[in-house]
């Protein structure tokens, strides 16, 4: 679902190294003073507004936790879903997704393109909610909650599954796809591929490190026009260096299933 685009886009102008608008509308808005005010939180929070994640794969103390579909336990009301495949093996790091609902979405609404194939082709898939109806960067307060969601879910990840650093996923459906381009883009150095099946727009302060892109659209869309998002995406990201798949197919605001399947083969190629 698209809800919520108005004011995300209302926000968007020339942030830094890389900034992409789509759907037709764009504003103005002054670059965030960047000054650090001498202390670990305040500089953690400024991350935190410009998008930065923290955690990183890491070498395992602990046992992993129960195989199979489970909650996250970290958010009350709005938390997330972790599916553990039925092979995995501590000593065996496996990929990792992020899956990111659309809005108005959830957790098991985010699973759903992938979550029957994970124990076939051996997959870690963590679907964070986001802390409102939509992601933050789509309302009105821009990159914040979610961000530090995120960032607290994939260390629990981290913390407790062996991840394999050279196969990390971000993956979104509409507004999830809008937040999965910014975050991947922002988050370089950390998801190496990013999947996006019908995204809006793309936001970013900075790009770092070179994620590969997959992106899809319905030429039907209606929710999500396909002529002002994706088809001015993916020039503008092939322009600047990133390697991009693009499918457009002939459908309206939805993931068929032979381009979810095309995705996650994309994603797991050697």
């Amino acid at each position: 679902m698209g809800g919520g685009r108005g004011s995300a886009f209302a926000r968007l102008g020339g942030v830094g190294a890389l900034l992409l608008l789509a759907c037709g509308l764009s504003n103005s808005k002054e670059t965030k003073d960047m000054a650090r005010m001498g202390t670990r939180a305040e500089a953690l929070h400024d991350d935190t507004k410009e998008g930065r994640l923290h955690a990183r794969p890491q070498l395992l103390s602990v046992g992993a936790p129960e195989r199979g579909l489970r909650s996250l336990g970290l958010g009350g009301r709005r938390d997330g879903l972790l599916y553990v495949p039925k092979g995995y093996q501590a000593g065996q790091p496996m990929p990792l997704v992020v899956m990111l609902h659309g809005a108005g979405g959830n957790a098991s609404h985010a699973l759903s393109p992938w979550r029957m194939l994970a124990d076939e082709v051996g997959l870690l898939l963590l679907a964070p909610e986001s802390r409102g109806p939509t992601w933050d960067l789509i309302s009105e307060e821009g990159f914040g909650s979610d961000v530090a969601f995120i960032d607290q879910a994939l260390a629990y990840v981290f913390a407790h599954y062996a991840v394999d650093p050279g196969r990390i996923a971000i993956e979104g459906f509409s507004d999830g796809a809008s937040y999965a381009l910014s975050l991947g883009v922002t988050n370089g150095d950390l998801f190496t591929h990013v999947v996006a099946f019908s995204p809006g727009f793309l936001e970013t302060a900075a790009r770092r490190g070179e994620p590969k892109l997959f992106i899809s659209h319905g030429v039907k869309d209606e929710v999500l026009h396909i002529d002002p998002c994706s088809r001015r995406i993916v020039p503008r990201m092939e322009g600047a260096g990133y390697a991009v798949r693009y499918r457009e197919f002939d459908g309206p605001h939805t993931i068929p299933d032979d381009i979810a399947r095309e995705a996650l083969a994309w994603f797991l190629a050697p």
